[in-house]
């Protein structure tokens, strides 16, 4: 009998990845290492990009969503039985790719399934070592948090719970549900802001949220997207500064990655950085997901009881892995981690 250790609640989704030049970012109005919705019943331009991508002779489709991602790397480290995932699809055969990606990673999909929506997709525009991510949400933008009620008893034998900051556009209610369990029970919950987006356009939400969280993780882009949302006084590019901020004079730990720069890390008690190691270019594949990865390294980490250090070394380490395959994915053959 397996006992989830780590609950993730995020949105999954179908990457259809593909490399593209400048130009078609440009026909989009798309940036470079962005993130942003695009809503199927607008009529938007941007939707036919799902269909063009199909032609690129590099596409690729792969097992998505942010905290799916991070889920699935954490049990690449933890082993099977030990991350559920929440998460809503459709009743099609993209959720049974999903579900088969999850089972085989040793994940337990807990997804609630739509009958009138299909399941969401995004898709990761690569240019260079950068990728502008356009998702469509659909059948995950329906999540309610009666589905956490009907499997109440895989929440309550969990120890951390992860969201990724894109359910903040779908379900607030679901993330204060368990951000208030975790509160009363003294568990650790943790968000990640995952896109600029986040804070700039569902700031209230994310305002709610913020008292129920014990961590914060975000890397660099967002922590600017925060400081200006939030209107704070110091620089928009101090990492160390923004997170202070974020800290106040609460309990939390804020994590801010950057890349190839140092690792920042503020709590109550002061701050830290940790260099990242070097990889070697030639032997960086995708770095589509990495942040993903790090997220999944840290939690595992936290699963098993490291000390912080250690756990922001496997964070980088996962990383480090997932960025010498295609998209969001680790080595086929499991590799253990050393300090």
């Amino acid at each position: 009998m397996f006992q989830e250790k780590l609950v993730v609640l995020c949105n999954p989704l179908l990457d259809i990845q593909a490399t593209v030049d400048a130009e078609y970012l440009k026909k989009y109005d798309l940036k470079a290492n962005d993130a942003i919705l695009v809503d199927a019943k607008s009529g938007d331009k941007k939707m036919a990009i799902y269909d063009e991508l199909a032609s690129y002779p590099d596409v690729k489709y792969i097992a998505g969503g942010a905290g799916q991602n991070s889920a699935r790397g954490a049990a690449y480290i933890l082993g099977k039985g030990k991350v559920a995932y929440f998460g809503s699809v459709g009743k099609d055969k993209y959720a049974e790719k999903l579900a088969a990606e999850n089972a085989a990673a040793g994940v337990t999909s807990l997804y609630q399934v739509q009958e009138d929506a299909g399941t969401g997709k995004c898709a990761a525009l690569i240019t260079n070592f950068d990728r502008s991510l356009v998702t469509d949400l659909s059948a995950a933008n329906l999540f309610t948090p009666d589905h956490l009620d009907k499997n109440w008893s895989v929440v309550e034998n969990a120890e951390i719970f992860y969201i990724g900051g894109f359910h903040l556009t779908v379900s607030p209610e679901s993330i204060i549900k368990l951000g208030k369990h975790a509160k009363e029970t003294g568990k650790q919950f943790i968000l990640n802001l995952s896109a600029p987006f986040i804070p700039q356009f569902f700031k209230d939400a994310l305002k709610e949220v913020l008292p129920y969280t014990t961590m914060v993780i975000a890397n660099e882009a967002e922590a600017e997207a925060y400081a200006e949302a939030f209107e704070l006084k110091c620089s928009k590019t101090d990492l160390e500064a923004i997170a202070k901020e974020i800290v106040g004079d609460s309990k939390k730990t804020v994590i801010f990655t950057h890349g190839l720069e140092p690792t920042v890390v503020v709590t109550s008690e002061g701050s830290q950085t940790f260099p990242v190691k070097a990889l070697e270019s030639s032997k960086i594949v995708d770095t589509n997901g990495a942040g993903d990865a790090f997220a999944a390294g840290f939690l595992a980490a936290l699963v098993e009881k490291k000390p912080l250090e250690t756990a922001i070394d496997m964070g980088q380490w996962l990383a480090a892995l997932s960025i010498q395959e295609i998209g969001a994915s680790y080595p086929k053959v499991p590799l253990a981690y050393s300090a």
